[in-house]
């Protein structure tokens, strides 16, 4: 079944381009808004899998239409797809709810792989974006993802399963990681499905948190 994706920019040009990106690569667009109320509007009547919205438009913002999409349908996925490198709007985007943060400057192809990966319930962010959140949650300004449970120790996952979570959080995708490991894609997928499900977490931002409050990064570096 095809997915039903919306885009959501108050730059026409730009929109019209991004819609004609992902039709020739078989993305069907189900509808366009150009600003936060447009999206709300339409988001009711479609309720589309996916928003794929930019985070500065006049009125609503991005962020505020993120926040108010996940109270009443917490089931879409919402990408924000932007040119801002402020760290405030990753971390809010995050924060709400946001299944994805992608930079305006991404290669083409980078971007139907990770809508395809979000798709399939996977959340995105680049390598150099995800860098971002480790360093955040270095500095202890993680307290969005307290609720995700402190564990004692990393004996319940193995050593692949070890190796496939310190490098979904440091962005890689998981093709390269399994080109890296030398496994398939599916396994790849299959071992974070474990993992989330072993440290009761729910996305990869926690399980970004995750792997600094428990030191797997730092402790794999000092190797």
């Amino acid at each position: 079944m095809p997915i039903k994706l919306m885009l959501v920019d108050d730059h026409p040009l730009f929109m019209e381009g991004l819609q004609y990106l992902l039709e020739t690569h078989g993305i069907g667009v189900a509808a366009i808004a150009k600003d936060g109320r447009e999206a709300l509007e339409k988001a009711r009547v479609l309720k589309p899998d996916i928003v794929l919205m930019d985070i500065q438009m006049p009125g609503l913002s991005g962020l505020d239409v993120l926040k108010l999409l996940k109270a009443e349908m917490p089931d879409i996925k919402v990408v924000m797809l932007t040119a801002s490198e402020e760290d405030d709007d990753l971390f809010n985007a995050v924060k709400f709810g946001a299944s994805g943060y992608l930079l305006k400057n991404i290669n083409a192809g980078k971007l139907i792989d990770m809508i395809q990966d979000i798709k399939n319930g996977e959340a995105s962010f680049s390598p150099e974006l995800a860098a971002r959140l480790l360093k955040e949650f270095r500095s202890g300004k993680d307290k969005p993802f307290q609720q995700a449970p402190e564990e004692t120790g990393n004996e319940k996952l193995t050593k692949r399963q070890l190796e496939v979570l310190e490098m979904v959080a440091k962005g890689i995708t998981y093709k390269d990681i399994g080109e890296t490991l030398k496994i398939t894609e599916r396994t790849v997928k299959y071992h974070m499905g474990k993992i989330l499900e072993l440290m009761h977490l729910e996305n990869r931002a926690q399980a970004i948190a995750y792997t600094v409050r428990m030191g797997i990064i730092k402790e794999k570096a000092k190797q």
